[in-house]
């Protein structure tokens, strides 16, 4: 069966989908996305990613929608017949001319794609993941640190240099030496019983899965900090673990050939946003 997509307003087979040349998401990567997993059928945190989406837009001057999102994703997962699912949703400024110069009425373009996942098995969790950290900076001044914009080249290469070095993710800093985030995940880390993670003052994406972790401290009780984090204090924590919507909290094991502790902290987390997963995507299935 044909891989089955959304692209404004109609689901037609991925071979004929097709988007204009002059396309200013593709010409100069002027456009947002959300990727989103799908458990039992029914997408996790589907409205955050689409209040997200739509504060970004205003940001960016993409106007409001013609289309239904919401709809939109959910028709895509069910027109691939999928159950668990990465979902992607991609907004373009649509169509303009070859100069960077806005359209005077544009006509966003807008795609959902919705593929198959299969989760990572549980022997990856037990491991972590290895990171190094990277050579490239993330410019916290810049409105684009806290986009999930369509221009991700600064992210393509750290994670180029981390699958280089034989590492899983790279850990990008800003440009004054703080710790910011990974190539694709926020960063959390343990120390003296407090959970850390880098505010969004440090130009870090404000990720989904970040909020729902920092919500499940609150109601678990652990003490909670979003500040500056120096680099020091992550190679030196108690644990630490990555979070993105697809794999959800990830513990990191080890930086620049620096090994971290495991702990408690994480785990209890893991479980808790399995569990929140469970109740939110069960109801109604």
């Amino acid at each position: 069966m044909e891989q089955i997509v959304y692209l404004n307003g109609s689901l037609v087979p991925r071979s004929q989908a097709k988007i204009s040349p002059f396309d200013l998401g593709f010409l100069y990567g002027y456009g947002l996305f959300e990727t989103m997993r799908a458990y039992s059928g029914r997408i996790f945190r589907l409205e955050r990613h689409l209040e997200r989406l739509s504060q970004s837009a205003k940001l960016l001057g993409l106007p409001p929608n013609a289309f239904d999102l919401k709809k939109a994703c959910n028709a895509t997962l069910r027109a691939n017949k999928l159950k668990e699912a990465r979902i992607r949703l991609t907004v373009s400024m649509g169509e303009g001319e070859s100069a960077p110069d806005l359209p005077k009425h544009p006509r966003p373009t807008v795609l959902v794609t919705a593929t198959r996942y299969v989760p990572l098995a549980d022997e990856v969790y037990r491991k972590g993941y290895k990171a190094v950290v990277s050579t490239i900076d993330q410019d916290s001044q810049s409105p684009l640190s806290r986009l999930k914009s369509a221009n991700y080249l600064n992210h393509i290469l750290a994670q180029r240099e981390a699958k280089a070095s034989g590492a899983d993710e790279a850990i990008l800093l800003n440009e004054r030496g703080f710790l910011c985030e990974g190539s694709t995940s926020n960063i959390f880390l343990v120390s003296k019983k407090t959970l850390i993670t880098p505010g969004e003052e440090s130009g870090c994406l404000p990720g989904i899965t970040r909020q729902v972790v920092m919500e499940l401290a609150q109601a678990l009780g652990i003490s909670l900090a979003r500040r500056e984090v120096q680099l020091d204090e992550l190679l030196q924590a108690d644990e630490a673990f990555l979070t993105n919507s697809i794999m959800e909290l990830m513990p990191l094991a080890e930086v620049n050939g620096q090994r971290i502790g495991r702990g408690k902290v994480t785990q209890r987390l893991m479980q808790a946003y399995k569990e929140a997963v469970v109740k939110e995507t069960k109801q109604g299935a």
